[in-house]
């Protein structure tokens, strides 16, 4: 059986791929059945939408590890998991490799940020040296049990330090063992086709909304040389922005039901669950415990 790293591999070697952030298991599962090749789950959604809070680095090492081993057993998709800054320094970063591996994700990202950290499309933000996040890679690479889990290495310094450094950082994180490269808020088409030509490696691109890129057609964005681009908070957005819109029409109306025609049915729900496989399952046991009780006594 093919490990989920090598999955992840062999779907980006074989044509550019969209991944969509998944905020929660049944999301991951429907992006499977719509055909999506992997998934994505972001910190931003994870510390905003199961946690409540900003996406600075206040949720932990091991919060991350059992929310995305939650999201890996609802799908048979890759899932690519933003692992922070690795949750400290070097030889942090193992045991957040081994975590990470453990919980059977295919691949995560490690940024050369300083904690605590931000938005990668937020101003304010601070960068480790180069060295120290070259060191952290290598402790990715060192970790990892399973030779094909992916290790992405993100870069910060194009809103820092700016574009020439961003491709500097690259070069040093490729050459310390990283499989991918991510540079975050590049700010315009222009600079991802340059990014793509100065860096000729694997690279991920973020199409995150109301940031500092600009949103890039996909099939652009492949011709440019990208092999994978994450969507890390559109449904979720979309998802909030619906949950108040019905909340609001429930307190202004006194009732849902000029929504419905809306919403997810009860029988759409069932299906993406599987529910009939549960409950076939479920009389299967029954039926096996009748049949294995034998015949009355005395006959």
């Amino acid at each position: 059986m093919t490990t989920p790293g090598a999955r992840l591999r062999a779907a980006w070697q074989a044509g550019p791929i969209m991944i969509p952030g998944a905020f929660n298991a049944l999301t991951a599962r429907l992006a499977e059945r719509l055909g999506f090749a992997a998934v994505y789950l972001s910190g931003g959604a994870l510390s905003a939408g199961w946690a409540g809070l900003p996406d600075i680095g206040l949720l932990t090492q091991t919060e991350f590890a059992q929310q995305a081993a939650v999201l890996a057993r609802s799908t048979s998709l890759p899932v690519l998991c933003d692992a922070d800054t690795g949750f400290g320094e070097a030889v942090h970063v193992e045991r957040t490799v081994r975590l990470y591996e453990e919980a059977g994700v295919a691949g995560l990202h490690l940024e050369d940020q300083v904690l605590p950290k931000r938005c990668g499309h937020l101003t304010g933000k601070g960068l480790v040296d180069t060295a120290s996040m070259a060191a952290k890679v290598r402790a990715a690479v060192a970790a990892r049990r399973d030779a094909d889990l992916v290790i992405v290495a993100r870069t910060d310094a194009r809103s820092v330090e700016g574009f020439d450094a961003a491709v500097r950082r690259a070069h040093a994180y490729l050459a310390a063992g990283a499989d991918m490269i991510f540079p975050e808020a590049m700010e315009s088409a222009d600079e991802f086709a340059r990014f793509a030509r100065e860096v000729p490696a694997p690279l991920l691109a973020n199409m995150t909304e109301f940031g500092r890129s600009p949103l890039i057609p996909f099939d652009e964005l492949a011709g440019m040389g990208y092999r994978a681009a994450i969507y890390p908070l559109t449904a979720f957005r979309a998802a909030m922005r619906a949950a108040e819109e019905t909340l609001k029409a429930l307190i202004e109306h006194g009732t849902q039901r000029a929504l419905v025609d809306r919403m997810q049915t009860r029988a759409e729900l069932y299906d993406l669950l599987g529910y009939s496989d549960w409950e076939a399952r479920d009389r299967s046991y029954f039926m096996a415990a009748s049949n294995d009780a034998g015949p009355p006594d005395g006959r």
